[in-house]
């Protein structure tokens, strides 16, 4: 099943660096290892945000969220999901 996700983060302005830098490598091995899995098959950066869309390929609708709440930024993102099915359309 595909998913595209807009994920926006909204770090606290308070947070000390040194905890948001520790949030951000865990984020960023996490998510990693999930591309290397073919879990999250696309992750692409929105211009001029903190945000990203992001393609998920997974089994269903727990698994995405299972995937989703184990990110280390997840306390602090706003999620959009929307479930995707292949154009008849496409050539791929």
């Amino acid at each position: 099943m595909l998913y595209l996700v807009r994920m926006d983060v909204h770090m606290p302005h308070d947070m000390p660096a040194s905890e948001a830098d520790e949030i951000k490598a865990r984020e960023k091995a996490y998510s990693q290892e999930l591309q290397r899995q073919g879990k999250w098959q696309q992750l692409h950066r929105v211009v001029g945000e903190y945000a990203n869309y992001s393609v998920f390929d997974v089994e269903s609708n727990d698994e995405l969220h299972t995937l989703l709440s184990g990110l280390p930024l997840f306390p602090y993102m706003t999620m959009e999901v929307t479930a995707l099915a292949r154009h008849p359309s496409s050539i791929r």
